[in-house]
């Protein structure tokens, strides 16, 4: 199992985690997602390391700016 946390911006409410849950988590190998709002971080766990690009690109989908991993 691998787990990778990501800054992300532009999240501010349950719809923005729900939605972010549901876009991360229809990626393959992904078995969980938490957003924390607060923070401004999405850690995800996978079967293997995320392709930190598809990641991005569906956050983007989504309307949100992944702006890169956190420390």
């Amino acid at each position: 199992m691998s787990t990778t946390t990501y800054a992300v911006s532009g999240m501010s409410c349950g719809h923005c985690r729900a939605t972010l849950t549901e876009a991360i988590g229809g990626l393959d190998g992904v078995t969980g997602v938490d957003v924390d709002l607060a923070a401004g971080l999405v850690t995800v766990t996978s079967a293997a390391e995320p392709d930190d690009a598809r990641v991005a690109a569906v956050v983007d989908d989504a309307g949100y700016e992944l702006t890169g991993r956190a420390a």
